[in-house]
């Protein structure tokens, strides 16, 4: 009789890579390779918190979706379960290996869009992401595939940061910059920070429960933010290049000052404001 992981070795190749609509962005992400695991380190109180009430266990298999350099993947993964982390980024996931293999945990990462997941339905006894299928370009689509995954009773934990809180303000300072989308906007990645867009998207597959919590990103200075963010968050490295030199040079400038007003005696303390989700399959 197959089992579980013969499932899972035989959807392997099945619809990898990104969609057609988004290797763009999968080629914005790919500029953070390694260096995304820095940014990774500024959430890690709220991957902790996602971990924790997700609480997998040692027989489980579970999905983190939009792994990036596989913060979360690995802290599941150190408490016993099987883990595979996807995403789009082919770069972030090559540094998600080596870091992996360097702490001895073993964790199947592959290139795979969140919008169509290379797996059978019910496949993973619980999905975790942490402040990545939010950024999806079809969230329809990416959270139809979350349902589709889980097996019945289930669990599912995501953490969104909220549409009012100061990551939404440092997304304000990068829109400052950036050229208007063609076509038709993107719908924002922060609605997933609100329980009623929350319910919409996923209660017809899982009951919701929400939790409240602020990560605290914690720097020397705001010119430390932006030597992180310009080196390993993709979407601000590739608007820096493409900038030209007075741009840029205001581009930082703003960037640092809004990491600024978050100073203390010590450095900067920034408040960051996410909405947990936790449901379980129906």
């Amino acid at each position: 009789m197959a089992t579980r992981r013969d499932s899972l070795q035989q959807d392997e190749g099945q619809r990898a890579g990104p969609l057609p609509h988004n290797v763009a962005v999968a080629g914005v992400w790919d500029a953070g390779g390694e260096a995304y695991d820095e940014i990774s380190r500024g959430i890690l109180d709220s991957i902790e918190h996602c971990v924790n009430r997700l609480n997998p266990r040692g027989n489980e298999r579970i999905l983190d979706v939009a792994t990036g350099t596989g913060w979360a993947a690995r802290r599941v993964a150190a408490r016993g379960a099987e883990v595979v982390g996807v995403d789009i980024s082919g770069s972030e996931l090559a540094a998600a290996r080596r870091i992996s293999v360097g702490m001895g945990l073993s964790i199947d990462f592959r290139v795979a869009d969140a919008e169509a997941l290379p797996f059978q339905d019910g496949a993973f006894d619980g999905v975790i992401s942490t402040c990545g299928v939010m950024f999806a370009s079809r969230p329809e689509a990416a959270a139809a595939e979350l349902g589709r995954v889980c097996r019945r009773r289930g669990r599912i934990t995501l953490t969104t940061w909220t549409p009012d809180g100061n990551v939404f303000g440092m997304f304000r300072v990068i829109r400052t910059y950036a050229a208007p989308p063609a076509g038709d906007a993107p719908p924002s990645p922060f609605e997933w920070g609100r329980p009623a867009r929350v319910e919409e998207l996923l209660g017809r597959d899982f009951d919701l429960l929400f939790e409240t919590g602020v990560s605290f990103y914690r720097e020397p200075d705001g010119e430390a933010a932006w030597q992180s963010f310009s080196a390993g968050y993709g979407p601000v490295r590739v608007l820096a290049s493409k900038l030209d030199q007075d741009r840029r040079e205001a581009f930082r400038r703003d960037f640092v000052t809004f990491h600024e007003q978050f100073r203390t005696p010590l450095g900067i303390c920034v408040p960051r404001e996410y909405l947990l989700i936790h449901g379980v399959r129906r």
